[in-house]
Formats: structure tokens, C-alpha cells, sequence
């Protein structure tokens, strides 16, 4: 009997709070952009849709559950997809703010970083002069003194108002103490099996983005986890496609999106998160690779359904 084919989860981060709408015309801003943006991601193949808030008026991201309503409630009205909400949001926010969002809507998924880190910015002032807002200049700035605080405490705050809330976490792993971080929560209970391990590669201040590095992640998580997680490649930049390449020729899950790449070639922008999710739905099929739908996706990762969060 022939092996089934390998299914591989494509999760999609619609816009951010890395990029600034100055630096691309295609980042979407307002809740009509996000979830046009989000639905065509779902539609191109994405089971999960990974979701920050931006003011409307300056593109400044906001965790305001305000904000995240009207496009919340429109992309579950039109799409299967898993919901997946920052507690991320931005560096230059307190932790309490941060959870302000996946807190009220309580979703299937919420993203969970997984350590204090320096988190450069900065670089990008090389690259892009012209800024609308001059927030947008200030963010990239004052993240050369910026630590980005994930403490044990917040951790613990967030993986329990999670828990209660019967919501599972994307934990981003931005370097190899991460996961060592990880594997501390889960020997205390609190992290539910299997965890969904989203190993960041490329951002200032964690992990580079040679695939060595990602070699070095995959052999500590199963080292750390044996086979009992579910791992997934978010390649920050222009690392995007050939690392999530890279990721899924070896069995890893894969992360596109507008908010960790604004590309989709060398110099080119991509024009829309559903171009970046059709590029790698390409490669991962190309590979013998079959796409998990939704309803798949929460089987893998044993979520509780789109019929139980709070929107």
C-alpha cells in the first residue's frame, strides 16, 4: 500500500508590527484590508491565519479589541480558517496590553513568544528613508535600546489565561534557549501536547537565518521533544521562501506572510499575503506535499474549534 502523502500546515501572518505601512503599499492597514487580505490567504490555502490590529488612521499597530472585531468576525463568517491572535502585538508594548485581544475573543490559537530578547529593528533605516508617520521612524529606531520582554512570569500569565480560556499557543522560538524555555513549561504542565513550535529565523537578536541555524533548531527540539511536537519555519525577509523551502522538504509545517516578509522576490514586493501563500502551496506540492485544510489543522494540533471562541 502506497504511504499517504505528508500534509504540512500553512499558516499566514496578514501585517505585523515589524513593517510600517510606508514600507509597503501592500501591508494591509484598515479591517476591510485585513480581512480581504486574510480570506484570500484562507482561500489560496492557508488553514491558519495569524492576526494583528493597526490604527486605521496611522497604521501604528494597536492591540485594541475594538479593532480586531469587525475583521474577526468577518473571516470566520467567510472561511473555515483557524484564528490564530498575537499576544506578540508590538516590543514597545507592556504585556497587559499585549493580551488585551486574545483575552476577550478567547481564539483557537494565540501566539506565545518564548523569551526576552534584543529585537533590531533598526537595520531597516538603511533601506527605507520616506515614512507617512513619524511613529514609523521611531519604531524602527528606538529599537536599538529596545528588550523585547517575555519573562518567565509573563509567560506563566499568558500560558494560563490561554489555558483557561481553552486556547493553544503558536510558541515562537526565536533562538535555541527558547525552546529550552519551552521544554521548562512543558515539564511543569502548562504547555499541552503537542506543541506547535514556530522557529523564527533572520530577526536581530535571535537565531540567523543560515540553514545550518535551522538544522541546529530541529536537532534541539527533537532532542527536547522527542516526536511529540508539531514544528513550523517562519524565515523573516528575503529568508521566507528558501527556508520554509528548506523546512518542509525535512517535514516542517511552513509560515508566509505580509507581516515577516514583504517580498516575494529579489526587489519585488509582494503584492498580497494570498501571493506568498500560492508561492509556497507551489513548492510544498512540487515536494509531494499535500496542504492541510483547517479542519486538519486542528486535528494536528488538537484545538478546541471555531465554534467555541468568543467572536
Amino acid at each position: 500500500m502506497a504511504k499517504p502523502k505528508q500534509k504540512i500546515i500553512i499558516t499566514c501572518a496578514v501585517t505585523g508590527a515589524i513593517h510600517t505601512p510606508s514600507m509597503s503599499p501592500h501591508l494591509p492597514v484598515t479591517a476591510d484590508e485585513i480581512a480581504e487580505a486574510a480570506i484570500g490567504a484562507a482561500q489560496a490555502g492557508a488553514a491558519i491565519l495569524h492576526l494583528h490590529a493597526r490604527d486605521p488612521q496611522t497604521g501604528k499597530p494597536s492591540q485594541d479589541p475594538a479593532l480586531f472585531k469587525p475583521f474577526l468576525e468577518r473571516i470566520k463568517a467567510e472561511t473555515n480558517a483557524v484564528i490564530n491572535i498575537t499576544t506578540g502585538g508590538s516590543p514597545h508594548m507592556t504585556v497587559e496590553e499585549r493580551m488585551r485581544p486574545a483575552t476577550t475573543f478567547k481564539p483557537e490559537v494565540a501566539s506565545l513568544n518564548m523569551g526576552s530578547m534584543n529585537f533590531g529593528l533598526f537595520p531597516m533605516l538603511d533601506r527605507f528613508q520616506n515614512f507617512e508617520h513619524e511613529w514609523e521612524r521611531e519604531h524602527l529606531a528606538n529599537s536599538r535600546s529596545l528588550i523585547f520582554r517575555n519573562t518567565y512570569q509573563d509567560i506563566e500569565t499568558i500560558l494560563k489565561i490561554g489555558n483557561d480560556n481553552g486556547t493553544r499557543f503558536e510558541f515562537e522560538c526565536y533562538d535555541i534557549s527558547h525552546l529550552y524555555n519551552l521544554a521548562h513549561f512543558v515539564d511543569r504542565g502548562l504547555v499541552q501536547s503537542p506543541p506547535f513550535i514556530q522557529s523564527v529565523f533572520g530577526i536581530l537578536g535571535g537565531i540567523g537565518p543560515h540553514p545550518e541555524d535551522l538544522m541546529h533548531m530541529r536537532r534541539t527540539a527533537d532532542r527536547l521533544f522527542g516526536d511529540n511536537y508539531e514544528w513550523s519555519i517562519l524565515g523573516a525577509g528575503r529568508n521566507q521562501i528558501p527556508l520554509a523551502t528548506i523546512g518542509a522538504a525535512m517535514g516542517s509545517n511552513v509560515r508566509v506572510g505580509l507581516e515577516d516578509s514583504l517580498w516575494i522576490g529579489p526587489g519585488q514586493l509582494a503584492e498580497s499575503n494570498r501571493q506568498q501563500v500560492e508561492r509556497i502551496r507551489l513548492i510544498a506540492e512540487a515536494l509531494n506535499l499535500e496542504i492541510a485544510t483547517p479542519d486538519e489543522a486542528r486535528q494536528k494540533l488538537g484545538l478546541k474549534g471555531g465554534g467555541q471562541v468568543a467572536f
